[in-house]
């Protein structure tokens, strides 16, 4: 993956870190990544499937995750106060990270892009089609939700993993990683421990920022619930989500394809809350067969 660097992108001039694969004169699809998610999660072989497929990608790292702008001198983020409707610790909304992800497209000449996005991923792609209607030619939410209380919620035992303190260096980080994906990873598709831990041991090296994290999480929890603006979408949607996801309960997905007219549902069983290389052919397909469609 051949990283480079844009410069003063969007509203907030921030840098941003992102990488294109595949023909530029190809449809462009726009990947946007979660919560503390880089651009290298997106694995090089799921994104070679998609080139495949006749596709233009282009991947990046949200603000405040990887090489991109990190928001140090916001306020330090309260996670628990926000979630009971305290939100002075908030730098930042979705619709501020939309942004970004439009102002890269303006840096690269993209006037129109399909977009997918995966976790909070997938709500900046729900705030993006909302805001900016016309700049959206199709869109995949994946494992997201609509930011309705009653939805999409985290199984407990996820909340109980991710709450256990990491401990301190690359090898803790690991520990902690392979400690939530053993829950949130897909039962029928599973991911060899070493691939996680190859996986996490990358990204701590390329960049960490456990407060970059929380800055995203308040973020995706202030900006409230997009049911109603969901509903007066007509940009072509695809909804993908598994049956086993612990991280965004299938309930989620289900909300997100009926608050948005027309959209297509597809439930896949024994998938969890991540991209097992078994499905890469299955996934780069689904999305393909949406930009055509659009």
């Amino acid at each position: 993956m051949t990283e480079k660097m844009a410069h003063d992108v969007g509203p907030a001039k921030i840098d941003i870190a992102y990488a294109c694969h595949g023909n530029p004169a190809n449809p462009a699809v726009l990947l946007i990544m979660g919560v503390g998610g880089q651009m290298i999660a997106w694995s090089e072989g799921f994104i070679e499937q998609l080139v495949s497929k006749g596709l233009h990608v282009v991947c990046f790292d949200n603000r405040d995750a990887g090489l991109s702008t990190h928001f140090h001198d916001n306020p330090l983020p309260d996670l628990p106060a926000a979630l009971k409707g305290d939100f002075s610790s908030v730098g930042y909304t979705l619709s501020d990270m939309a942004a970004d992800a439009l102002g890269l497209l303006d840096f690269l000449g993209i006037s129109r892009a399909h977009i997918v996005g995966l976790s909070m991923g997938g709500y900046i792609g729900q705030t993006l089609a909302i805001e900016h209607p016309e700049r959206v030619l199709s869109l995949v939410s994946m494992m997201a939700t609509t930011g309705a209380a009653n939805v999409g919620q985290p199984d407990p035992a996820v909340l109980s993993a991710m709450s256990q303190a990491a401990g301190e260096g690359r090898e803790a980080a690991a520990e902690a990683a392979l400690r939530v994906f053993r829950i949130i990873g897909s039962p029928a598709f599973p991911t060899p421990d070493e691939v996680v831990r190859g996986r996490t041991l990358r990204a701590y090296d390329r960049a960490r920022d456990v407060l970059g994290v929380a800055r995203q999480a308040i973020a995706s929890v202030a900006s409230g619930d997009r049911t109603e603006k969901l509903k007066t979408l007509t940009v072509p949607t695809l909804v993908i989500h598994g049956d086993s996801d612990k991280m965004c309960d299938v309930s989620g997905g289900r909300a997100t394809a009926a608050a948005i007219p027309g959209a297509r549902l597809e439930i896949i069983e024994g998938l969890g809350h991540d991209l097992p290389e078994q499905l890469w052919p299955r996934l780069a397909e689904l999305i393909a067969q949406e930009t055509r469609a659009a």
